[in-house]
């Protein structure tokens, strides 16, 4: 994953608040008050500032350095792409499966977890799927069955310390559809158990449409449009995006 693709979400949860309406920033302030230890953001915005810069975002120190401390030590953005046709098909299967874990202090991509799946019940994907997603038969074809993904996500999240009860983190997505229907759904129907970490969430939508006054229809890029932000990454890209 390129460093850019981590920015560009860090500019979308961060940047954005030199372009928020006085009144609209405050009652977001209040809504993450109780979301985000005291003393977390020393020395953050120099950072993240810096490294915004460098990507052309041309973050505001003074719009960040406003912002409460955060809750969470980590932020694991999350973006799953599935199988799909024109009329869709059933189930859906997850097909990439990518996280990125954000420090919640320095806003650096520490860690990144992406690995390709096996689909077993349309194991050929259709040429919408490629087309939409960028992603070929040959990507899939003798990758690990989402069971096994699944096991190797526990492993990564051992690894990372995510699973120590002293370390607080959450899942970001852009909608509640990875979380709440597309993995519940298809564990559901393989008959495989969710783990607990992937039941609570961020929605980045609905933070955006509290903080603006608007529901952005068309997800990340009415989100970087409102924020007068480039998107980086290609689109329907799990990793990418």
């Amino acid at each position: 994953v390129s460093d850019a693709s981590g920015c560009s979400m860090i500019a979308l949860l961060h940047t954005g608040a030199a372009k928020f309406p006085q009144n609209l920033l405050q009652r977001a302030r209040q809504a993450v008050c109780s979301l985000l230890p005291a003393g977390v953001l020393k020395g953050y915005s120099s950072i993240v500032s810096r490294k915004l810069a460098s990507h052309g975002f041309g973050a505001s120190m003074a719009a960040m350095s406003s912002f409460p401390p955060q809750r969470y030590h980590y932020f694991l953005v999350l973006d799953f792409e599935a199988t799909c046709d024109k009329p869709q098909i059933h189930p859906q299967e997850i097909i990439e499966f990518p996280i990125l874990k954000l420090n919640g202090r320095t806003m650096e991509i520490e860690s990144t977890f992406h690995m390709y799946v096996q689909p077993v019940v349309h194991p050929q994907l259709t040429p919408f799927c490629t087309e939409l997603t960028g992603i070929i038969q040959g990507m899939v074809d003798g990758q690990p069955s989402l069971q096994q993904v699944l096991e190797r996500v526990d492993e990564w999240m051992a690894k990372e310390g995510l699973l120590d009860p002293s370390v607080k983190s959450i899942f970001v997505t852009c909608g509640d559809w990875d979380l709440k229907v597309m993995l519940p759904g298809q564990c559901q129907y393989l008959g495989l158990p969710v783990a607990d970490y992937f039941k609570q969430w961020i929605n980045l939508k609905k933070a955006y449409s509290f903080a603006m006054g608007s529901w952005p229809k068309n997800g990340l890029l009415d989100m970087n449009k409102g924020l007068n932000l480039q998107h980086i990454g290609r689109p329907h890209s799990g990793i990418g995006e």
